[in-house]
């Protein structure tokens, strides 16, 4: 007995020390992953700042994620070209898109909570919701506005707004005017304002907005205490926030910064990428958990980051693209990701998760380029250990022949342009109230310097002026420089007087960087004149 008691305790003890053994080892593995990371990036701020200064990028900012702990957190260059402040790891961005998938985390806290289901029709909830067709407003499901199903399309564009002093409920009321570019649920349609919708359905069941909502249940539990929801919310006394540029006429511009609270949504949160790191933190390693507190169950977060829309496939070889709700899935060099890119006035980001590698990776910037992509997937091939290859010299080179080609594109259009043509209608015809009953109403008046200026919705804000292209056609540009110019035309009525303004709304220009236009996405308006 005794002996058989020795034997156990030796085994024991035997059993112990293996584990012992083991655990040692796995630290010591750990340790030397953790060691060999760091190595791989030491001399990334270096390679990040070169590009920066490449590709003429004012400042931006980069966090990195790994396995729960923030590996990097730098920024680079300035706050606003020409002045000397510098981005940090605290600078607040406006980060646009990737909005999307925090008001889509708003409503999984509220399926968690039994309150609402991914299913629900949404004029159960909102009961004045209503699309063109009865049968599709009956049908809409919150699932389809988290996954571009709707199928109604963009309204004016990112850098456009549609109504910008209008509030969420009066936008998505002129909804009911407008014609889908796709039938209902038959394929993958961005649309901005179907976000605005699922902000809005948050409101109605929480009782609180959607900016509240996000900022007591998403941003203070994830410690994301520089956030917010609007540019009406920025401190008076924070100097830490960064402008927006946008290339304009061959020459790089600080631009105002603009409201987007109409889609905030959508669209309009501030934050920074120390932040963005916290919001990373939640989705990746055991998704949903933050510092140990379970914030969304597994449930919700697989529904969030599982395909529910194919959005497309580069070739038979490719794997095949598809969005979650309010992530898009795709495949990286054999991983699999989960992503979304923000792009607002003269703001850009690119956020990537690879949970595979328990990666996150957030890149924004106060211009437009693509390199950022550059730069996400260089620390991908650093930390899996994948072949090197020279991402920035390939997105550079693509960018610089994009370039090119777009802007023969625009010395066409203008090439085309028919010199010494005269309008066929005066001024004094031209001037006068349009309406189309989507876009609602568009004023043509006589401006402070004798010519023409047209103004949409009566704000005060949405004003172009126009120059005379050729024959009736306008181009009219916004004075907001960073909204660009759109080409308009007038057609005549019997008695040969103004009978509507035709106005081409540019959905996604061709290539911002050289202009609004070419455009090869754009939606054509018919104002009819109303005050004959």
């Amino acid at each position: 007995m005794q002996k058989s008691f020795t034997l156990l305790i030796a085994g024991l003890m035997l059993a112990s020390m293996n584990l012992a053994c083991a655990s040692t080892d796995a630290a010591a593995t750990a340790t030397a992953q953790d060691q060999a990371i760091e190595a791989t990036l030491a001399d990334l701020h270096e390679y990040i700042e070169a590009g920066r200064e490449q590709w003429g990028i004012p400042g931006m900012a980069v966090a990195i994620v790994h396995k729960d702990e923030l590996i990097h957190l730098r920024g680079y260059g300035v706050l606003k070209q020409g002045e000397s402040a510098t981005v940090d790891g605290d600078t607040l961005f406006g980060v646009a898109s990737t909005s999307k998938a925090m008001t889509a985390a708003t409503l999984a806290m509220l399926v968690d909570e039994g309150k609402l289901d991914w299913d629900d029709r949404v004029i159960d909830h909102l009961p004045w919701f209503q699309l063109q067709d009865p049968w599709v407003t009956r049908e809409v499901r919150i699932r389809d506005l988290l996954t571009h199903q709707v199928g109604v399309g963009r309204m004016t564009g990112n850098r456009i707004q549609f109504m910008p002093a209008a509030d969420r409920e009066t936008v998505i009321r002129q909804m009911r005017y407008h014609e889908p570019e796709a039938p209902f649920r038959s394929r993958y349609v961005y649309s901005n304002v179907m976000y605005s919708v699922a902000g809005e359905i948050t409101a109605a069941v929480s009782g609180m907005s959607w900016d509240e909502f996000m900022a007591t249940r998403l941003f203070a539990p994830l410690n994301m205490t520089r956030s917010n929801t609007s540019i009406t919310q920025f401190d008076n006394n924070d100097s830490n926030i960064a402008w927006p540029h946008q290339w304009i006429d061959g020459e790089l511009v600080t631009i105002a910064r603009r409201n987007f609270d109409n889609v905030g949504p959508s669209a309009s949160v501030n934050t920074s990428v120390r932040d963005m790191a916290q919001w990373m933190r939640l989705q990746l390693g055991e998704p949903g958990e933050y510092n140990g507190q379970r914030i969304l169950s597994p449930e919700v977060m697989a529904q969030m980051h599982s395909p529910h829309v194919v959005t497309g496939r580069g070739d038979r070889e490719s794997p095949i693209r598809a969005y979650g709700l309010g992530w898009s899935l795709d495949d990286y060099r054999g991983l699999q990701i989960s992503q979304h890119g923000g792009a607002t006035d003269g703001f850009n980001t690119s956020l990537v998760l690879v949970p595979e590698l328990d990666l996150g990776i957030v890149v924004v910037t106060n211009t437009f380029t693509t390199y950022r992509v550059a730069v996400v997937n260089e620390i991908i091939d650093r930390i899996a250990g994948f072949e090197p290859r020279d991402w920035n010299s390939e997105l550079y080179a693509q960018y610089q022949e994009r370039y090119q080609e777009v802007t023969a594109e625009r010395e066409a259009i203008h090439a085309a342009r028919e010199r010494n043509t005269q309008p066929t209608l005066s001024p004094e015809q031209m001037v006068g109230a349009y309406y189309d009953p989507q876009y609602k109403n568009v004023r043509i008046f006589q401006n402070e310097n004798g010519g023409l200026s047209m103004e949409f919705w009566d704000d005060g804000v949405s004003i172009l002026d126009l120059e005379h292209w050729h024959h009736d056609t306008w181009r009219a540009s916004w004075r907001n420089r960073a909204q660009r110019e759109k080409f308009v035309y007038f057609t005549r009525d019997d008695e040969g007087n103004a009978a509507s303004l035709e106005v081409r709304f540019t959905l996604r220009p061709a290539l911002l960087q050289v202009g609004i236009y070419p455009t090869p996405y754009y939606r054509d308006v018919s104002f009819k004149r109303i005050d004959k």
